[in-house]
């Protein structure tokens, strides 16, 4: 990722040449005052001037709300704003021309983004709306700053940003006015993710909706899912696993608005991802991709923004739900992208190449300090790759829940395609009710003696009967 920003360092450069050299933001260090901000800019700061910017925060100025806007109404945007010669250009360089236009009429602007700090220290302010993809609308953070507040990547940071000047490329970041939208100043208050104490999930995720949604609802019982779980959704290729995690992530953000979701669809079809974005949509919510047209080392960067953003979420006490679509082609990735270390096993995985989609998968967990990452992933089966076969193997056993999909439900065209006797949720009592539990169990040594497709019909023409869960184990004759 640095390596597309900077040419070759001297290690005897000084932060200032180094940035320069790298055609980046020129940061005097000497100017920051110790409250984060430059003294250049905010001196003669008047109450007008204040109250301009708070307006500015709040409307339709901010650098978020243009990353939302589609291609036709930037154009509009542009055309009233008076922004010349704006014709041929790409989105983001189209964002690029229309706040240069307001921070020359205004003078001042907000923005904010999720931070990543390359390895020369500096920073930039990606947008989850381009998949933390490098744009010309990024948003420079410098050394100084980040040491001084502790910033890590994947923290939210927001601020007043000044447009580049001479020489520079890239809006500057003035002043850190909110991490994860708290005040920057307790940031070296929050414990690190890794020093945070790990529990077993004791609070339910309803995943059970309204309406004659049956798939949600088999799911709820079969697979009852917590705050913190590390679910492995296991299924051969058109099963229908990326519907169902579609499914899953709409009933959480109906039942659990609290909790943020994240869908990570990594080597995906591009219209996958644009019918995962359209249903997918909340104030709580984004769907972060790299489709399959993409390099390697591009799969790998967006997990790994991802995971951090998550982790600084459980930080600051947040419930935050990864979607993550599929593991076996993340880890793919990391296969071409790490460093071979001569030891490869069976099907060409490398020895080393696990090692980060585990840390990745490892992440989710509900913590004792308050907050929780949940993480969903599926994991492909049965595609003629012994390389899938490998990297399920070491997946297997990782969770503490697994959800199988079964290919002779699927054939038959039964939804949801679902082996029930295959799938289980380790730890469940500690979710569910003593009397669901009761009754579930039941009802699984009922299931037990017939096939897949068997037990599959049975349930879901029972459930049709009734309108909820609880009413379909009550109305079980259990004599």
């Amino acid at each position: 990722m640095a390596e597309s920003r900077s040419g070759a360092k001297s290690p005897a450069r000084t932060e200032r040449e180094r940035s320069r050299a790298n055609g980046d933001q020129e940061v005097l260090e000497e100017t920051v005052e110790p409250n984060g901000q430059y003294d250049e800019e905010p001196a003669g700061y008047d109450d007008a001037t204040h109250d301009r910017y708070e307006e500015i925060k709040r409307g339709e100025l901010h650098l978020s709300e243009l990353q939302r806007m589609t291609m036709p109404q930037l154009l509009g945007t542009a055309k009233r704003e008076g922004v010349t010669e704006y014709s041929g250009l790409k989105k983001q360089d189209l964002i690029f021309k229309i706040l240069k236009e307001r921070v020359k009429q205004n003078g001042l602007m907000y923005g904010e983004g999720t931070l990543e700090i390359l390895p020369d220290g500096f920073g930039f302010l990606r947008s989850p709306d381009y998949n933390y993809l490098p744009c010309p609308d990024d948003i420079y953070v410098s050394p100084s700053q980040i040491r001084r507040f502790g910033l890590r990547t994947g923290a939210i940071v927001a601020g007043q940003i000044r447009p580049p000047k001479e020489s520079e490329r890239y809006f500057a970041l003035l002043r850190v006015e909110a991490v994860n939208y708290e005040d920057p100043e307790t940031v070296t208050e929050k414990v690190v993710f890794d020093d945070l104490t790990p529990l077993h999930p004791i609070e339910r995720v309803r995943m059970e909706t309204e309406g004659d949604e049956i798939n949600m609802r088999v799911v709820d019982l079969i697979t009852p899912i917590g705050k913190g779980q590390r679910g492995l959704i296991v299924s051969p290729p058109r099963a229908g696993k990326t519907i169902l995690l579609q499914k899953m992530a709409q009933a959480v953000l109906k039942n659990h608005p609290e909790s943020y979701v994240i869908v990570l669809l990594i080597d995906e079809r591009p219209e996958e991802v644009t019918e995962m974005e359209r249903t997918v949509k909340s104030p709580t919510s984004e769907v972060v991709s790299s489709t399959f047209d993409e390099p390697a080392s591009r799969h790998c960067q967006v997990s790994e923004m991802v995971i951090e953003k998550a982790k600084r979420m459980v930080e600051y006490g947040r419930d935050v739900i990864i979607f993550l679509d599929s593991i076996t082609r993340l880890a793919r990735a990391w296969n071409t992208e790490c460093p071979h270390s001569g030891k490869i096993l069976s099907g060409g995985v490398d020895a080393n190449a696990l090692q980060k989609p585990k840390r990745f998968f490892g992440s989710a967990r509900k913590v004792e300090e308050g907050g929780s990452l949940t993480i969903l992933a599926t994991a492909l089966v049965d595609t003629g790759s012994r390389m899938d076969e490998v990297i399920f193997e070491e997946f297997k056993g990782t969770g503490n829940m697994e959800l199988h999909l079964d290919r002779r439900l699927v054939d038959k065209r039964i939804w949801p395609a679902i082996d029930v006797n295959s799938s289980g949720t380790r730890m469940e009592e500690r979710l569910m009710d003593p009397e669901e539990l009761r009754r579930a169990w039941i009802l699984r040594r009922v299931l037990n003696d017939m096939n897949p497709v068997e037990a599959m019909e049975l349930l879901t023409t029972r459930m049709r009967r009734t309108k909820s869960n609880a009413e379909f184990l009550m109305s079980m004759n259990l004599s």
